[in-house]
């Protein structure tokens, strides 16, 4: 039995040496899902072998399997002690986005080792903790030399870029050599948080030539796979021309990333909040089929917070723009549990009550905010001013904005207050706002030019309504700072006069004299400006009339000649004309009216072919008792002579039924006949 037992121990022994070779051939050769076999059957035979659990570890996160590695990790806590297995468990729990976690176990490990810094320097940047972030990757840079040199100074300009535009922190010159294309579109990014959009425009440019060439040399890549590649440094180059207003071309280029289907859900969330915001209230149903791209899984594990918390701004307004007033409510509370002094959420449940016509209720829950928190009062009470306006309340909205203690000496409220008083003809308060202005830059910025500069605002103010008297220390105050200004020694000496006649005389005598104040003016150059060509033919004309004179041919004023009125062409001199041709037809004395539907030598209607002969005797206007018609005006040879011949104003020119419809036309555009 004894010596059975020894064969059988040799035996396993001999079996275990080969499993363990197993382990060490896959290793090496990448095939972790077999070396993860042969681990296995050495645990059968020995189930608390430290090394043979490490393997497994090891192999379950080479797999992908982290959840499973991380359960083994913690069953056999005893056995895998935190100095042997605390990179694994840190690492573990950083892909399973369990953050924190992964910090206590590595801050909790008794060495740290050159890979659990790396690790930390990840889990400080996905904390967001950059300053420390910035620090972890400096020392890593200065105490490490091995061939990852490159990916940590990626690492590092990635927290320089994301301090400038989430920290809005000036970012520091690190001095990186930018030879690939991901420390070019950091760069880019960092450029981007300062403002500097152009240069931003043209690192993108250089990253993407940059990824172009890096990526040719590898013959397996395809062209689907480089634009895949590319489609960040897209993103960000459509992101800078939305920022300058081009949003036509950057909308066009959003919808060429979404089409390539990228794998970065991340990525697809941002573009197409990006294009939510492009359409505003226009384009509701493409901005309603975008939303969801935002809602894949695992994108809160990719996006920053703020650019979450812009997400679920932007969902929460295109909910009311789509008039979900539910939705809109219940997405405005949920980000205001989640950042109490943010104003946002207050803002859009403001806008929603708008948009319901509870205008009184919107103010009184921006009211309350603005109690709550104020540090953020001076926003709320602008809007707050702003929906007063609104409801046409403009003396209520001047009462908000003067509460604005932090905002009262600024030239844009003094304008926005003197105008709004202005309007309400409310002269004093308007003085007054200028007054309080004044006294504080007196106090603190007396040598500032704004200081001058609402001075004379508001002597001109007073001046432009009638409040001279008021007026005069502002005026006194100008031309004190400015004794050579004649403009202000003139509106000074204006307002005395109504107040003090003596001393306007004595302030009079500073004025300078009329020689000291000709202009020079060159009238050569005047005449030959652009707007002078009238003036200058004008000036020739009396030019010539002054010689003209001068040789002494008198100053008699030419008199006008009259033109000769234009007859009609079918004048005829020796008919007298109509004395009655300026009136209507209807006003004039031998009118009679039409008789509409009658023909003269007809009395009623006959059979085809039937004759009226009896109809002139028929005729009462013939017969010899009718009484004489009343004569045509005109002497009675006249009448006599002309007696079939048709006044001048009746009659046609030769070809007239050709030309009647010409003659027509030219007097519907107001032509006036001869007579």
């Amino acid at each position: 039995m004894a010596a059975a037992a020894g064969a059988g121990a040799g035996a396993g022994g001999a079996a275990a040496a080969a499993l363990w070779s197993e382990v060490n051939r896959c290793g090496q050769n990448g095939d972790f899902a077999r070396a993860l076999k042969s681990v296995n059957k050495i645990l059968q035979v020995s189930k608390d072998d430290v090394t043979a659990l490490h393997c497994k570890v090891v192999c379950l996160i080479q797999n992908g399997s982290f959840k499973e590695a991380l359960s083994v990790i913690n069953t056999h806590s005893k056995i895998l002690s935190s100095d042997v297995i605390a990179f694994e468990k840190a690492y573990c729990e950083y892909r399973l986005n369990r953050i924190e976690s992964a910090l206590k176990t590595i801050q909790s490990a008794s060495q740290q080792t050159d890979k659990l810094k790396e690790l930390y320097g990840q889990v400080l940047y996905r904390l967001e903790r950059y300053d420390d972030c910035l620090v972890a990757y400096r020392d890593l840079i200065r105490n490490s030399q091995d061939e990852y040199e490159e990916e940590r100074k990626t690492n590092l300009s990635a927290v320089v870029a994301a301090q400038s535009t989430w920290e809005r922190v000036m970012p520091e010159d690190l001095g990186l050599r930018e030879t690939t294309y991901e420390l070019c579109y950091n760069s880019a990014c960092a450029l981007i948080g300062q403002g500097k959009l152009n240069e931003a425009m043209k690192k993108l440019r250089k990253a993407e030539e940059l990824c172009r060439q890096s990526l040719s040399e590898d013959t397996d890549v395809t062209e689907e796979d480089t634009e895949a590649e590319l489609a960040i440094i897209h993103g960000q180059m459509a992101y800078i021309m939305q920022l300058q207003g081009r949003t036509e071309d950057a909308l066009q280029l959003y919808n060429q990333i979404i089409k390539l289907k990228p794998t970065d859900v991340g990525l697809l969330a941002v573009i197409a909040n990006n294009i939510i915001t492009i359409n505003k209230d226009q384009n509701v149903f493409d901005s309603k089929k975008k939303v969801k791209l935002t809602n894949a899984e695992g994108v809160e594990h990719k996006l920053s917070k703020k650019q979450l918390q812009a997400i679920e701004f932007n969902k929460a307004l295109l909910a009311m723009y789509t008039n979900q007033a539910d939705q809109c409510r219940k997405l405005s509370a949920s980000l205001q549990s989640q950042s109490p002094e943010h104003l946002l959420p207050v803002l859009i449940q403001a806008a929603q009550l708008c948009r319901e016509k509870q205008h009184a209720k919107a103010i009184g829950l921006l009211q309350d905010f603005a109690e709550q928190h104020p540090a953020n009062a001076a926003e709320i009470k602008l809007t707050m001013a702003q929906l007063k306006i609104a409801q046409g309340s403009v003396t209520k909205a001047c009462m908000i904005l003067r509460s604005i203690e932090e905002l009262q000496h600024k030239p844009g409220m003094v304008s926005a207050l003197v105008t709004m008083y202005s309007h309400e003809e409310d002269i004093d308060s308007a003085i007054e706002v200028f007054t309080q202005a004044i006294q504080w830059y007196q106090q603190f910025q007396p040598e500032s030019p704004v200081h001058l500069s609402l001075i004379r605002e508001a002597a001109n103010f007073k001046l432009k309504h009638g409040r001279k008297k008021e007026a005069i220390s502002d005026l006194e105050e100008l031309w004190k700072q400015n004794p050579k200004d004649v403009h202000t020694l003139a509106q000074l000496i204006s307002a005395y006069s109504l107040v003090d006649p003596e001393k306007a005389k004595v302030l009079s005598k500073h004025l300078p004299s009329s020689d000291t104040m000709s202009l020079k003016v060159d009238v050569d150059a005047l005449e030959n400006s652009h707007g002078a060509t009238y003036v200058r033919k004008k000036a020739g004309k009396l030019t010539g009339d002054n010689q003209q004179k001068e040789q002494g041919q008198g100053e008699v004023k030419k008199k006008k000649k009259k033109k000769k009125g234009k007859l009609p062409k079918n004048y005829d001199p020796k008919v007298t004309p109509d004395p009655e041709r300026w009136l209507p037809m209807r006003e004039r004395s031998y009118y009679r009216g039409r008789k509409k539907g009658k023909k003269k030598d007809q009395v009623g209607k006959g059979t085809q072919g039937s004759t009226t002969a009896g109809s002139s005797e028929l005729d009462a206007s013939r017969t010899a008792s009718s009484p004489p018609t009343s004569p045509r005006p005109g002497s009675a040879a006249a009448v006599s002579a002309a007696s079939n011949v048709i006044p001048p104003r009746h009659q046609k020119p030769a070809g007239a039924p050709a030309t009647k419809k010409k003659q027509q036309q030219k007097k519907k555009k107001g032509g006036k006949s001869g007579w």
